[in-house]
């Protein structure tokens, strides 16, 4: 389906059904589900053949949306104020009155805000998305989304169409209270990118 109204809709009411679909994103084709259905979660590990315990990072519609489950600290939010949307992933603090099942069992959560206009309308739609490569665990990632849908073990409800998604992957780094920066996956942005935006805005 194509990124327009209809396949929109068609999302919207797959994920509300608790169904895993394949979206485009400003990196690589990802495998969604609403963040906090557990069960809906455990069907993208099944469709990944990847195991349970991995975590997968929340994709939201905006900052605001991070706030409803995860903790920013005044540096941490002055990196997403400047960086989202963009391929920045941030390691936040779960909030306690979160669904468990959102982030690792530490109580963090790596959150992004995605440079795709689709995704970010239908995190806001539905509420902030469970999301990991559409690929099997350990294979690389198809940069076309039949083919994504395609290399699952299994079928998903849709798969919306966005072109190539051939992107670098994120920058995947933690901000702490004082605003030092942990990067614990290089991409786009560099410990020293963030840490003058952290310190400086």
């Amino acid at each position: 389906m194509k990124p327009d109204a209809t396949g929109l809709a068609a999302a919207i009411e797959a994920l509300n059904a608790g169904e895993p679909i394949v979206v485009p994103t400003d990196t690589v084709y990802g495998l969604a589900v609403r963040a906090g259905d557990a069960a809906a979660l455990d069907r993208v590990f099944v469709l990944k053949r990847r195991p349970a315990e991995r975590s997968v990072a929340v994709l939201v519609g905006d900052v605001d949306q991070a706030t409803e489950f995860a903790a920013l600290n005044e540096y941490e939010r002055r990196v997403a104020d400047r960086c989202w949307p963009g391929a920045l992933t941030l390691v936040l603090d779960r909030l306690a009155t979160a669904d468990a099942s959102i982030g690792r069992a530490d109580g963090t959560v790596g959150v992004r805000c995605p440079d795709n206009p689709f995704v970010r309308m239908l995190a806001l739609a539905v509420g902030p998305l469970a999301t990991t490569s559409a690929n099997l665990s350990g294979e690389p990632t198809p940069v076309e989304a039949a083919a994504a849908a395609g290399a699952l073990d299994g079928s998903v409800a849709i798969a919306i169409d966005g072109g190539r998604c051939e992107g670098v992957a994120s920058t995947v780094a933690r901000v702490d209270v004082d605003g030092d920066i942990m990067v614990l996956r290089q991409g786009q942005y560099s410990r020293r990118d963030l840490e003058e935006i952290a310190r400086r805005g």
